[in-house]
């Protein structure tokens, strides 16, 4: 009776080992870069640039990428990404993203998500706060070449002014107070 039990426990401790291995190797050989991880949600590799040295993704989705310096990248617009980015992953959508910012005139806004159709439309849409900014999926193909970037401005530092003579004037509040007006 006992090396009966003995072999029950035996097996599934094996069994429940085997599982577990095949489980690892899945995640390990599923993604080897995050680039990959992004095609194997449906997104295009080319969200994030070259030189991400290192990323983790664990099984819930959130990610992190590790980039030598923060840099920005030209697509229609200009992207600006910190050294650390960080968000959700699930298949079609990029959700509580932080780490990315996207300029528009002269203004950098945060971008929260970004998600694509299912099936596709041939669109990418960035989640910059109070609209979605749309664009040709076909920019994001290829991870673009990233130029490291000068020290990036808060954009809730830019205040919007009326001069005496009526018209609108951006000015940017810098950090020793002295304003400095921008338009």
């Amino acid at each position: 009776m006992l090396t009966q039990f003995s072999r029950l426990v035996y097996f599934t401790v094996l069994s429940l080992w085997t599982v577990q291995m095949s489980d690892l190797c899945i995640l390990s050989s599923a993604s080897t870069s995050i680039y990959d991880a992004l095609r194997s949600h449906g997104l295009p590799m080319g969200l994030f640039p070259r030189g991400v040295s290192n990323y983790s993704l664990d099984g819930s989705g959130r990610f992190e990428v590790y980039l030598d310096q923060a840099c920005n990248a030209k697509f229609e617009s200009e992207l600006h990404y910190d050294r650390n980015v960080s968000g959700s992953l699930s298949y079609g959508q990029i959700g509580n993203l932080s780490g990315i910012s996207a300029q528009e005139l002269f203004l950098w806004f945060p971008v929260k998500g970004i998600r694509v159709d299912v099936p596709s439309s041939g669109l990418i849409y960035f989640d910059v706060g109070v609209v979605y900014k749309q664009f040709s999926l076909s920019l994001f193909e290829t991870p673009p070449e990233c130029m490291a970037a000068a020290h990036l401005h808060n954009y809730e530092d830019v205040r919007l002014i009326k001069n005496s003579n009526g018209k609108l004037r951006y000015r940017y509040d810098q950090e020793d107070n002295n304003a400095r007006e921008v338009m």
